[in-house]
């Protein structure tokens, strides 16, 4: 399980980077971590990402590179230069891939991002990895995915909630496992599939907690990030 408190990263899914920058100059400075995603990107582009870099955040670039190994590494190469904390690549992309993406946040010196590797989207259930040809139910198709990224050199996975103990049980202690779908109790479960609470992805040995609509949409963005924070300091793990 994890040894701290797991970092929570702040989601943010919008379409308007204005409304994120709102967003975040409402957030305690520097409290969590910022997750910016495929829309918010393609809309403000690398100066949004700059722009909080610069302003001491802790940015999750989550873009989920997954392409042949050169053009990951390069893509690898470029969020290294933008001085992201964290970055992601698909597991499916393949070993060779996870290791071009490794010797790319790896050229960058001691100072690199975290890279880790997304296994099963908390979208899918066992029909829609029939769909598209993955054998296994979500925990075994993620456990088999976790383990290459590992032996592939990279520091973590994204996974479900409900994947992280039996991961966190067979990869130790030091492996990331980056947690989305988390939705404090009550909250609506909105698209995603499989959903955990923020105390039980902690007791379960997540190290990174993914949070958008609870947070993002709250009448009080900065209250019901600091409601969170408190469940979780207040968890046994």
């Amino acid at each position: 399980m994890s040894q701290v408190p797991p970092n929570i990263i702040v989601a943010l899914d919008y379409s308007d980077p204005e409304q994120a920058i709102q967003l975040v100059n409402q957030l305690p400075n520097q409290a969590c971590c910022l997750k910016v995603g495929k829309e918010l990107f393609v809309r403000g582009g690398p100066a949004l990402v700059e722009r909080w870099v610069k302003a001491g955040w802790r940015v999750f670039l989550d873009l989920k590179f997954h392409d042949i190994p050169h053009t990951v590494e390069a893509a690898c190469q470029a969020a290294t230069d933008l001085g992201v904390w964290m970055v992601d690549v698909h597991a499916l992309g393949g070993s060779e891939m996870l290791e071009a993406a490794r010797d790319a946040v790896e050229a960058g010196g001691g100072d690199r991002p975290l890279l880790i590797a997304v296994t099963i989207l908390t979208s899918h259930q066992l029909s829609t990895l029939e769909e598209v040809g993955i054998a296994g139910n979500p925990m075994q198709a993620a456990g088999r995915l976790a383990r290459l990224a590992q032996k592939s050199g990279l520091d973590g996975v994204v996974c479900s909630g409900h994947e992280v103990e039996g991961l966190r049980d067979h990869l130790g202690a030091q492996f990331r496992l980056v947690t989305p779908g988390i939705r404090p109790a009550g909250a609506a479960q909105d698209d995603q599939k499989r959903i955990m609470t923020p105390e039980a992805a902690v007791r379960a040995g997540a190290s990174d907690l993914v949070i958008g609509r609870p947070i993002t949409r709250a009448d009080d963005p900065a209250a019901a990030l600091t409601a969170i924070q408190t469940a979780i300091q207040r968890t046994e793990f």
